[in-house]
């Protein structure tokens, strides 16, 4: 069956002209793998944000994913190395892998995601991930501790153009310089471990996905778990109030990954103010005032940043 490049992934991605002639690029990248991989597709591709995912059997008739990654995405750059260090342990099996290409030929997780999941359950399955996945950091990976250096000069700089309290932005800058300037053997973050990045096998037992890897510290994971699936919090079916909810979900994961509250409880503050913090960089950088689903976004990041610590 020939691959049709979903119209999703077409969409713009404000990446430039990197993004447009890699699209242009994937239908025939798509091809010479099929055939240099003895790969046959089974099913309509998949796709994330900046990447395609064609469900395929090869040469044995072994059910496998093939995912082409955008070659302009630094952040996933290192994607097949960490899928290689962890060896399917906690993570989905790497079979194959063309790294100048950015293609990864990997196991068939045929799911669900923990996206249906009770919460504090999908949390306690998330936590028993972290012993498995933070092993000791490859040497190519790039540092949690350079990003949040960038990250934290830039909040800096916006002073008071941030819409959240004020002590927040100090006590984010605060706790993450403390954290920066504690020794802490580096492990392989994932980065990006949420609900629908978590997939179950045929077997039910659970896979991360997606990597953002970097090497740092393995209390900075935590955040994506509470900052996803908030509506639900508030829901007519919610136990309790947001706060209640999101407490919960990081005692959780905290408790069934064997972290120390306090450091993690820091991380999320930090990670919370600087994702408000780009949020504004976006609005300024395209010449405009914050729209009203960014302005609810950063009204997230106060509710988690709040929460964490009441």
């Amino acid at each position: 069956m020939a691959v049709t490049i979903p119209a999703a992934l077409r969409e713009p991605r404000g990446t430039g002209t990197g993004w447009t002639d890699w699209l242009d690029r994937l239908p025939r990248l798509v091809e010479d793998l099929l055939a240099g991989w003895h790969l046959t597709p089974t099913a309509e591709p998949l796709h994330g944000y900046v990447s395609l995912v064609v469900p395929v059997d090869d040469a044995d008739g072994v059910a496998g994913a093939l995912k082409i990654g955008y070659d302009g995405d630094d952040e996933s750059l290192h994607e097949g190395l960490a899928l290689q260090h962890w060896g399917g342990r906690g993570a989905v099996r790497l079979r194959r892998a063309d790294p100048r290409r950015r293609a990864l030929l990997l196991d068939w997780l045929p799911g669900p995601d923990l996206g249906d999941a009770w919460d504090v359950e999908a949390c306690e399955a998330v936590g028993g991930l972290y012993p498995r996945l933070h092993v000791p950091a490859m040497p190519q990976l790039a540092t949690v501790s350079s990003s949040v250096e960038r990250w934290l000069a830039q909040l800096d700089e916006l002073g008071r153009d941030v819409p959240i309290p004020r002590r927040y932005v100090e006590q984010a800058l605060s706790l993450g310089r403390d954290l920066l300037a504690d020794d802490v053997p580096p492990v392989v973050v994932h980065g990006d471990l949420h609900y629908a990045n978590v997939l179950a096998d045929a077997a039910g037992d659970w896979h991360a996905i997606d990597p953002k890897p970097m090497a740092g510290d393995a209390h900075y994971e935590p955040a994506p778990m509470l900052w996803n699936r908030m509506e639900e919090l508030g829901g007519p079916l919610a136990v309790g109030s947001v706060r209640d909810g999101l407490r919960r979900r990081f005692h959780a994961l905290v408790d069934a990954g064997g972290l120390d509250e306090d450091r993690a409880r820091d991380w999320v503050v930090v990670r919370m103010v600087v994702n408000a913090s780009w949020t504004v960089q976006d609005a300024r950088a395209a010449g405009r005032g914050l729209d009203a689903d960014e302005r609810d976004w950063i009204t997230r990041c106060i509710a988690v940043t709040k929460a964490v610590q009441d």
